[in-house]
Parts: structure tokens; C-alpha cells; sequence
């Protein structure tokens, strides 16, 4: 591998509350996940944040979830297909109108927390998703779990798949994220992380929490804005490819 983009949720402040170092991280990362509104993120956040990517040459994505500020979208959610369609439609559209007064476009939707894990494997909620992408803006990329069943399905219903890895986070035997909940779900060395993703880059393995190699096909890796030394983190990584020859660039400028 000789490019591979690296990504973050940003614009997730929401009034006094302050989320992660946006302005640090963007001077990093490639492509940006930038909160809607219904996990994180207020307008004048939300604005800040695109403007400051737009500057930058930094991709923009529309950071999708359910309805949960309180939960921060990390809580899995019953709800019907018209309302889940309804409410990606929502999100994207107010993101393109912010990146639209900043003079730049939305390219790409990752789905948040809670929503990203369940359509990773349930084709219902999945194929709403999808048919919110696809009513808005057909062109739109969708970023999702590598190996995970929605890839597939969103790419028999029309739409432009990404693979993504995650960095700092701890992986099964079967590909799929340790859950939260579970003690070793979210790393912290940096060091180690960056060595996770060289092989990842290289070989297209990473070591699952039991110890056993797993494969993964990946085309982005993500650091999440939110955790602890998450710019350190982010930037370790960088070094690590950058040094081993590796360019790290948005997946939309290939």
C-alpha cells in the first residue's frame, strides 16, 4: 500500500462542552468526520470545524447517528425504517448546507457509534441508511466497517463503498470492534498503535484482543477525536507512514 487515508469524527463540541482538539487534528488527518447534530456538534461548532478543514484541503464527511446527545449516539436505538431514512436525509442536508456557505462539498457519510455497529450487520437499518444516502445525494460515498456485511449491501443498492479500520481501537477473532464495555476496547499507546497500522498497511493484518491474526482490507484507518491523546495518537501514525514510505491522502482524491 502507497496511500491510505486517514480519518477523525470531528465537530463534536456542543455549546460550553468542549470535544477533542479539532484544530490540532486536522492538521493530520485527511478526511474528516464532521458531527450533524444529533450525537454532538452545534452550528456554530459545526461551521467552525468545516471552514477550518475547507482550509486545510481536508475531505469532509457527514457524521451521521442516531438521535442521542446524551449517550453521545453510543446508544443502540429501535427505531422504524421511514424514520432512520428520514433522519439521514436530515443530517446530510444540514451538513451540505454548512460545507455549501464554506465553499466546499460534502463527499462521503459515516454513520456514528451506536448506528455505525448495528447496520454493520443488520440489513434493515442498513438499507435505510443507504436510502437516505441515495435520496440526497446518490454520489456520496459510504464509509464503513471493513469486512462487515453493509459494504456489500451498499454497494448492490448503487452507492460508492470505503473500507475503514480503526486504530485505537481492540478488535475480535472475527473482525468485528471489542465492545466498549469490555476492558481493552479502546488503546492508548501510541507507539503500539502506530506499529498496528503499519502491518495493517503492509499486510492487511492486525492482531484481534485474543492474540490471533485477523485480516482486514482497509483503505482508511480512523483515531477517534475523542480519546485521550487522540492528536498524539493521530500523529504518531502519520509519522510511522510517512517515514515507511506510506501517503496519507483523502480515499476522494485518488
Amino acid at each position: 500500500m502507497t496511500a491510505i487515508d486517514l480519518n477523525s469524527d470531528l465537530g463534536e463540541c456542543y455549546g460550553a462542552w468542549a470535544m477533542g482538539d479539532d484544530e490540532a487534528m486536522l492538521a493530520i488527518v485527511s478526511s474528516a468526520n464532521v458531527a450533524c447534530g444529533f450525537h454532538a456538534g452545534d452550528p456554530v461548532g459545526i461551521l467552525k470545524t468545516v471552514k477550518a478543514a475547507a482550509e486545510r484541503g481536508v475531505s469532509i464527511g457527514a457524521h451521521v447517528s442516531y438521535p442521542d446527545r446524551v449517550g453521545f449516539g453510543r446508544r443502540d436505538m429501535d427505531v422504524t425504517s421511514p424514520e432512520l431514512t428520514a433522519d439521514v436525509i436530515y443530517q446530510i442536508g444540514a451538513i451540505k448546507g454548512i460545507a455549501a456557505a464554506s465553499g466546499v462539498s460534502v463527499g462521503y457519510v459515516k454513520p456514528h457509534g451506536a448506528l455505525y455497529n448495528r447496520i454493520a450487520h443488520d440489513a434493515k437499518q442498513g438499507q435505510a441508511v443507504i436510502d437516505g444516502i441515495k435520496a440526497i445525494d446518490p454520489d456520496l460515498v459510504m464509509m464503513g466497517l471493513a469486512g462487515s456485511p453493509i459494504l456489500e449491501l451498499a454497494r448492490a443498492s448503487g452507492l460508492k463503498v470505503v473500507a475503514e479500520a480503526f486504530a485505537d481501537r481492540a478488535y475480535t477473532p472475527s473482525g468485528a470492534l471489542v465492545s466498549r464495555r469490555e476492558p481493552g476496547a479502546v488503546l492508548h499507546d501510541a507507539g503500539l498503535i502506530a506499529k498496528r497500522m503499519l502491518q495493517l498497511a503492509h499486510d492487511g493484518t492486525i492482531e484481534a484482543i485474543d492474540g490471533s491474526t485477523i485480516k482486514i482490507d482497509a483503505q482508511s484507518i480512523c483515531v477517534h477525536g475523542d480519546s485521550p491523546g487522540a492528536v498524539a495518537i493521530a500523529r504518531e501514525i502519520r509519522e510511522a507512514f510517512e517515514k515507511d514510505g506510506i501517503v496519507v491522502r483523502s480515499f476522494l482524491t485518488r
